[in-house]
């Protein structure tokens, strides 16, 4: 589990973005169940990747080894690129880092460090 924040002004507390992926997550789970349609490569479907209001997009990545990055932005951001990159940074410093565990809070100073590079290169 990971979180941050990259907005200037902090509209919510990091336990309603928590909720809003979890939320996220069930949806993806049954939506993966329902499809009539199979993914591309034969298994399951890839269930909803993404969710888009007036107000806010949120976007899912699922990862060959089911790994899920979520993003929330603005309504007209793209945002598969940005997940998809966040995925190698991941692979990168927190798998390769022998001293994290699986399902565990990620807490990788490097991680922090490559990713804020990597939002900021997003970020307006």
């Amino acid at each position: 589990v990971y979180y941050q924040n990259y907005q200037k002004e902090k509209t919510g507390k990091s336990n309603d973005y928590l909720r809003y992926g979890s939320i996220f997550h069930g949806l993806f789970a049954i939506g993966s169940q329902l499809s009539p349609v199979p993914s591309p490569t034969g298994g399951p479907s890839s269930g909803i990747q993404l969710l888009q209001t007036d107000t806010f997009r949120l976007q899912a990545y699922q990862t060959p080894t089911g790994v899920k990055f979520f993003g929330i932005a603005e309504p007209t951001a793209q945002m598969e690129g940005l997940l998809k990159q966040v995925y190698v940074v991941y692979t990168d410093y927190v798998l390769k880092n022998p001293f994290y565990e699986i399902d565990q809070p990620i807490r990788c100073e490097q991680f922090d460090i490559s990713l804020d590079k990597l939002v900021s290169g997003y970020l307006p």
